[in-house]
């Protein structure tokens, strides 16, 4: 299977406008902070109902030493023999033409594998993917294409990742 580089950046997103590279790190959002994340403050998902769901996770994606401004937001289940991915969002400053960053993606990714073998999962991960987005998930992530829109991260796919945003 090919695998292609994430970005240029590793543990970290890239300022389009200025090249620089901020550290990134990846927390649970607390019950405060998930008052301010929802459609009002332009996030597309219902982040506040998804995080009263007992079987899920939510992360969201900063830059170290900047806790307030959330970059991008996943929700992930651990199922019995990988993690699940319900729902990943950049902020709507981080997508589209105009975006501030890049790297989003390819960080909460990152985090999702290495959960999978924090949990014993051995890195498969998988997640439903837009039609439009599926070749880019295979050569930009090393994700393979499973039944309908299913897409999978395999160990190998899962140890690039990890490597690439999380070595020291």
């Amino acid at each position: 299977m090919p695998y292609y580089e994430v970005d240029d950046s590793t543990n970290s997103i890239l300022n389009i406008i200025s090249g620089d590279s901020f550290c990134t790190e990846v927390s649970l959002v607390s019950n405060d902070e998930i008052k301010y994340i929802g459609k009002i403050f332009g996030w597309c998902f219902d982040w506040r109902s998804e995080s009263n769901l007992i079987d899920r996770e939510v992360y969201k994606l900063t830059i170290v030493g900047n806790q307030k401004i959330i970059q991008g937001l996943i929700s992930l289940s651990v199922k019995a023999d990988h993690v699940y991915i319900n729902f990943l969002e950049s902020a709507r400053f981080n997508f589209g033409k105009q975006k501030l960053y890049e790297g989003i993606t390819g960080n909460l990714l990152a985090f999702a594998c290495q959960l999978s073998f924090q949990r014993g999962k051995n890195g498969f991960v998988a997640f439903e993917a837009k039609y439009c987005m599926l070749e880019h998930y295979t050569n930009t992530y090393g994700a393979s294409e499973r039944e309908g829109h299913l897409m999978v991260l395999d160990t190998l796919a899962a140890e690039k990742l990890v490597e690439k945003y999380f070595k020291s």
